[in-house]
């Protein structure tokens, strides 16, 4: 989990005296959570995987530059066919998130900072997905301040989060 402040996002830029820090904490899943965030983990891969192929068909075949919006589209009609309607059981903003990912690996790209995107694979790939704030909820413990149950977009019961140490007043964790 990530701590920032509403606010926050002017200063991510690196402005001088400010600072973020990154806060870790171990989850539990039950193993109907685990089985859901491994599900996630493989929607988030493939979309990926299918937004990088579409751009580069795209530019290939047409020179044509595909962004976010238009991969956003795709995926929203890749979640209507039938056999890939299986997209619907992840959380649609971990699904965009994907794709914001592609976004920001294909602007380092044009920057000349990395390399092209590469496919993710199941075995070289980390399982990997990020909720931003609208896709969890954050119940904060009335008992210990700084703790809370979390639950994840498309889960019916919190997490079991191990807290190490709590927040500090008034931050909200972001993913």
């Amino acid at each position: 989990m990530t701590d920032r402040s509403a606010g926050d996002e002017a200063r991510r830029v690196g402005q001088p005296g400010t600072q973020q820090r990154v806060y870790r904490f171990r989850f539990y899943p039950t193993p109907d959570q685990a089985a859901q965030l491994t599900q996630t983990f493989g929607a988030c891969r493939w979309v990926y995987n299918e937004g990088l192929a579409l751009r580069t068909k795209a530019w290939e075949e047409h020179r044509v530059s595909l962004g976010f919006a238009e991969t956003c589209r795709a995926l929203t009609g890749w979640k209507r066919v039938p056999r890939t309607a299986w997209l619907r059981e992840a959380s649609s903003t971990v699904l965009q998130q994907s794709l914001r990912h592609l976004d920001a690996a294909f602007s380092r790209f044009f920057k000349g900072a990395s390399h092209h995107p590469q496919r993710k694979s199941k075995h070289r790939s980390r399982d990997a997905a990020t909720y931003v704030r609208t896709g969890f909820r954050w119940v904060e413990d009335p008992e210990r301040p700084g703790t809370a149950s979390v639950t994840l977009a498309k889960q019916s019961s919190p997490l079991d989060v191990r807290w190490s140490r709590p927040l500090p007043p008034g931050r909200l964790p972001v993913s």
